[in-house]
């Protein structure tokens, strides 16, 4: 590998119906963090509920930067909100994530739940294409959710697919902290 390759910065989808997208790209933050680099994470879905990833995160700061632009789960959850108002929040969180590739200050940009954004309406797969073909060469993109539509798999260098196996929610068991959230 010539030193150009191993500079260029790649795109990585995290996918699929299994557990596990976001905290693959969060331990993938974890190792940069460890090597010096500087990652942003910009949430799509997620609010600024205190879950345990955003207090771990915010325990990483500066080197991490998090922003939870969603409000909340769309449609689910009790979620009664207009689908309008999760629309504006998701343009919002694009926009965030055009400035923070084209900044040029982070090693990582991690779009979290990105691909459901694109998948319930909120923001076109266009965007999201464009986005990751205007990033500087040295960036890394880290894009997770589930739906990942086939020209962003396509346009990607890895893309890792979660597949459920076996979960105990299946079986009725809530949630665990430190586990599920």
């Amino acid at each position: 590998m010539t030193a150009n390759e191993a500079a260029r910065g790649l795109v990585i989808v995290y996918t699929g119906d299994g557990k596990g997208k976001t905290t693959a790209a969060l331990g993938l933050c974890l190792r940069a963090v460890g090597h010096g680099n500087k990652i942003r994470i910009i949430q799509f879905i997620k609010s600024d509920w205190p879950y345990g990833e955003r207090r771990g995160l915010e325990r990483l700061a500066p080197e991490v930067e998090l922003d939870s632009l969603g409000i909340g789960c769309v449609g689910i959850l009790g979620d009664d909100k207009p689908l309008e108002e999760h629309r504006s929040a998701a343009m919002k969180a694009l926009q965030t994530a055009r400035e923070a590739v084209a900044s040029d200050r982070y090693d990582i940009v991690i779009l979290d739940e990105i691909n459901v954004a694109g998948h319930l309406g909120l923001i076109a797969a266009a965007d999201i294409l464009s986005l990751i073909t205007a990033k500087p060469t040295r960036l890394h993109v880290v894009l997770t959710g589930r739906f990942a539509p086939p020209e962003l798999i396509a346009a990607a260098d890895l893309v890792t697919e979660m597949k459920e196996i076996k979960h105990p929610f299946r079986q009725g068991e809530p949630g665990r902290k430190g586990i599920d959230f």
